[in-house]
Formats: C-alpha cells, sequence, structure tokens
C-alpha cells in the first residue's frame, strides 16, 4: 500500500499475534496450577464462537453466533491448560457448561483489575477478507520513511542469569 517500501516475507503481525496469544496461555496456566485468581484479578476473554477448534454448547452457539465474551472471575471450574488451547467449566443460566477455546480463536483479553487488555485479529479465511476498493479521496501522498531510521523501534530482550 505505501510506494517504496516492499512487501514483507516475514509474517511479522502473525509472530506478535501468535506471541501475545501465548501470554494469555500462561496467565491461564499460573491460576490453573495456583487453583485460582490470585488478589481482585479477573478476566473477560472474547473469541470467535465459529473459530476451528472451539467446542461450546449448541445453545451458545445459537445466542452468540459470531463472538462470545466469557468472564473468569468467582464461578468457574476444572480450568485446564495448554499450549494450544483451554478448557474451563461455566454456567450459563444455572446451566453448567464446558468451553474448549484455542488461543486462535480469542480476539480480546482484559483484566479490569489492573487494566490489562490484549486485543487481537481474528484468523479468518482468506476468502472472507474485504473486496477491492478505490483509494480514498481524503488520503494524502503516501508516508516515505525518514532517512535517518526514526520509524524503526529497537527492543533490546535480556535474559535472566
Amino acid at each position: 500500500m505505501t510506494d517504496g517500501l516492499p512487501d514483507s516475507l516475514i509474517p511479522y503481525d502473525e509472530i506478535v499475534q501468535e506471541a501475545l496469544r501465548a501470554v494469555v496461555g500462561r496467565v491461564l496456566g499460573s491460576v490453573a496450577e495456583s487453583g485460582g485468581l490470585p488478589g481482585e484479578h479477573h478476566f473477560y476473554i472474547t473469541f470467535k464462537t465459529h473459530a476451528p477448534g472451539v467446542d461450546i454448547p449448541q445453545r451458545l452457539i445459537e445466542r452468540f453466533p459470531d463472538e462470545m465474551t466469557i468472564v473468569l472471575q468467582n464461578r468457574y471450574w476444572d480450568l485446564l491448560v495448554d499450549d494450544r488451547k483451554f478448557s474451563v467449566g461455566l454456567s450459563f443460566n444455572q446451566v453448567p457448561s464446558k468451553l474448549v477455546i484455542p488461543y486462535s480463536a480469542i480476539t480480546g483479553f482484559h483484566d479490569p483489575a489492573v487494566n490489562f487488555e490484549l486485543r487481537f485479529q481474528a484468523t479468518e479465511d482468506p476468502s472472507d477478507g474485504p473486496e477491492p476498493h478505490d483509494e480514498a479521496e481524503n488520503d494524502g501522498p503516501a508516508v516515505t520513511p525518514a532517512a535517518d531510521g526514526s520509524n524503526v523501534v529497537s527492543v533490546d530482550f535480556k535474559r535472566k542469569k
């Protein structure tokens, strides 16, 4: 879309999304190992109900045909976490249900106790993408990168010794 910059052959966006979803898995794994949420922490987890690997009761799919948000706070049970998904027992209108949710289906994770939030791009079928369109009339000229490299962000990951 921008002139002068080549398309990346490395899928950086996908790699970052996958890494951030791993944060959700690590947090849920910690909660599962400890047997409960620490302090005032609680989670709102939003996911695509029709994403591959999602296993929820049909009545919930009918009620939430696209996306659903669950809350892990006081009343949940059997939280099981692995490297690709988690499962949890929750009650909906006093009907117990087991939900299996792969991390790839998650579109949002929020812990209001500490105002921490992650948003993810939904992984969709490429054929479901937007239709081609004309360039917007209000778009200005393409931005060219600064010659001094100021558009580069440096990240230094240090290992604990």
